[in-house]
């Protein structure tokens, strides 16, 4: 099975080793990860002004190639998708956005939000399977992990889709495929700050000593995470309470790659 991938920035600098182990165990479950050519910068932050096009255009390109190159787009940092998956629905339902970028970008056929973004957890799911991921393990876990959410993925809820906001299952279901245990804490889908680190280190530092705290008191060992943002923050901001790492790490782990 192929599929379009859209990798984004950071997993090219800051987040290597996302892109890595999602590349090589998505090889071990016959997923080959096609990348899309010519891809430019998501925006990094979804612009919430209607008039603002520009910045919503690299998302719109890289859409219409995955249209044109199997209708499906798969993404794996949590900003990534949240920008690119709002920018579609807007392709989708909003005359005058898509007008304006369609007029920019000037596609031979129009593009109106027909591309399915996936996340790489979705895509796991979905297209692979959980029961097949358990018969691919070679190495269950055999420990207990926390999910950590955080904003990008579930919200806005209408929009994203992704899993129940106040109470989403996804990771856990995918902790119980690898041969772990999930662990459920308070605030595993609360922000943790991260965009406020450059104007005030003091509210992701006490956010996410709280998000460790909740997760380390319900038995945690460590906690994954699908976003570098978050990660990053959580690593600096009370890394030494419990290890974090990208879900994709434990998932590598477990089925030897």
């Amino acid at each position: 099975m192929k599929i379009c991938y859209y990798p984004g920035c950071t997993l090219k600098t800051k987040a290597k080793e996302l892109d890595e182990t999602a590349r090589r165990c998505a090889a071990a479950l016959g997923v080959e990860m096609e990348e899309i050519e010519n891809w430019q910068c998501c925006g990094a932050v979804y612009p919430m002004g209607t008039d603002e096009i520009a910045t919503k255009l690299s998302a719109v390109r890289a859409l219409e190639y995955a249209k044109r190159n199997g209708g499906k787009l798969l993404t794996l940092c949590s900003a990534c998708h949240n920008v690119i998956k709002r920018t579609n629905e807007d392709m989708r339902s909003n005359e005058d956005i898509s007008f304006r970028a369609n007029n920019y970008c000037k596609f031979e056929e129009a593009y109106k939000g027909e591309t399915e973004v996936l996340h790489y957890l979705e895509m796991l799911k979905t297209l692979v399977g959980f029961d097949n991921i358990k018969k691919a393990v070679v190495k269950p876990l055999n420990r207990k992990v926390a999910a950590y959410y955080g904003c990008l993925l579930l919200r806005p809820s209408g929009v994203m889709a992704f899993d129940n906001p106040e109470n989403p299952t996804i990771i856990e279901d995918f902790i119980k495929a690898v041969g772990g245990t999930p662990v459920v804490y308070p605030f595993r889908n609360e922000c943790c700050g991260a965009y406020v680190s450059l104007k005030n280190s003091e509210l992701p530092k006490a956010k996410s000593e709280k998000i460790l705290k909740s997760a380390k008191e319900k038995g945690a060992e460590e906690i994954i995470t699908a976003c570098p943002l978050c990660l990053y923050n959580l690593q600096v901001n009370g890394g030494e309470l419990l290890p974090v790492k990208y879900f994709t790490e434990l998932l590598a782990e477990a089925l030897g790659v």
